[in-house]
């Protein structure tokens, strides 16, 4: 199995390939959308670009789910997400950084979860079996 960092590499190679980016711009920190500029039909190339480098089947909105809070008024009020929201998003996005997001829960703030660490620690566990 690869180590976390030998992850990150294939995973930033991956990024910088999928959405022509330079290496420099990659880091485990920056965002998905918001950092490296990512659209919707650029998840779909990362996902069959990260199948195809780690061999491995990645389930349709396993990695990025859409619609997380659909506007559920349980899960978000005043576009703010509720507790109850920030439980269910810690149960889909277990390897995602729910508590830094929980600090300042703005649904506007959502994508900001997508980070190149989210990846590298979705895939980890995903290898990991």
């Amino acid at each position: 199995m690869p180590t976390q960092d030998e992850i990150y590499e294939k995973v930033a190679e991956t990024l910088v390939d999928a959405l022509g980016l330079d290496d420099d711009e990659v880091t485990p920190e920056a965002t998905l959308v918001g950092d490296l500029g990512a659209e919707s039909i650029d998840f779909l190339d990362i996902v069959f670009r990260l199948e195809k480098t780690f061999d491995l089947k990645i389930p349709r909105g396993e990695l990025f789910p859409e619609n997380l809070t659909a506007g559920d008024p349980e899960l978000v009020q005043e576009g703010v997400v509720t507790d109850k929201g920030i439980s269910m998003l810690k149960e889909k996005l277990p390897f995602a950084d729910v508590e830094k997001f929980a600090s300042d829960p703005k649904v506007e703030n959502i994508g900001d979860l997508f980070t190149v660490q989210m990846v590298v620690n979705y895939l980890g566990q995903k290898l990991a079996g």
